[in-house]
């Protein structure tokens, strides 16, 4: 049976439950993180944790423990439930406190609460690459801050799903942000182009790891936007997550991306990825 992680202590799944007035439940007024777990290793945890304050300290949260706490945490939460591939969800809400829009008024303890899912790599989908469709960013104008307000990303999501994509790549009036769970990229004549990490998409820890890639390997990075229709004339496209890794992109609404195969650049920084998978894992 799963343990579940609610505030430093560990219970069986059947006895974890949200309280109905966790202003998680009731606002979406928490934070979270994704951290991937390679051979019982920790993957880029520090860079997820010092992310996961900076959001904390973005909408006003308090919270008392420092990144090597939320690391020792997780790496007991993977080790009690033997995962050595796979990920751990951990979130932060404000706390309990009657429903009320404002800040509960003295401060109340946040709850922090994670699990872990064991899963293997998706080789399938990287080696042969995937489909994804486009759609209207419609989420609110702090993507920056990894939030639990998900219901934009939800629906973008389902609106994949319902094409037989993988992801939706999403765009404000024709300029594209990212995907709904994924930071979106586009290479042309050599070059990878990415939406600036300003308010509108998330600084991916995947995305920063893909520009080391890029310096290491002597690919030049813009942080530039881009339109829709570049990204449908790109020379290879991609998409990055902590569970995607980098993931080739062959169809986009239905038409090939070049000539329907991953491209060599997209190759090139998969093996790079898998270099720094050894790099920059914690036991």
């Amino acid at each position: 049976m799963n343990k579940i992680l609610i505030n430093g202590k560990f219970v069986d799944e059947h006895e974890a439950t949200v309280a109905y007035n966790d202003r998680g439940y009731n606002f979406g007024d928490g934070i979270y993180e994704y951290i991937r777990i390679y051979d019982g290793k920790l993957f880029t945890a520090r860079e997820h944790f010092e992310r996961m304050l900076r959001s904390a300290s973005e909408i006003g949260l308090d919270l008392n423990d420092s990144v090597d706490d939320l690391i020792s945490l997780v790496r007991e939460l993977a080790e009690i439930n033997h995962v050595s591939n796979g990920g751990i969800y951990i979130q932060a809400t404000r706390g309990i406190s009657p429903r009320n829009h404002a800040f509960p008024t003295p401060p109340v303890e946040p709850v922090i609460t994670g699990f872990a899912t064991a899963y293997q790599r998706p080789f399938k989908e990287l080696n042969e690459g995937v489909s994804v469709v486009t759609t209207e960013d419609i989420r609110w104008l702090r993507c920056d801050i990894k939030s639990l307000n998900l219901l934009g990303n939800v629906l973008a999501k389902e609106y994949a799903t319902k094409y037989n994509a993988v992801e939706a790549i999403q765009h404000r009036e024709g300029i594209v942000t990212e995907g709904a769970s994924s930071n979106a990229y586009a290479i042309k004549d050599g070059i990878v182009y990415s939406h600036p990490t300003n308010h509108l998409i998330l600084n991916g820890i995947t995305r920063q790891v893909i520009k080391w890639i890029c310096e290491d390997e002597n690919i030049i990075f813009k942080d530039e936007a881009f339109t829709v229709d570049f990204l449908k004339d790109a020379d290879e496209v991609f998409i990055s997550s902590t569970s995607a890794e980098v993931m080739p992109v062959v169809k986009i609404d239905g038409e090939d991306v070049n000539d329907g195969n991953v491209g060599a650049i997209t190759r090139q920084l998969q093996k790079g990825f898998e270099r720094y998978i050894d790099s920059h894992s914690v036991s």
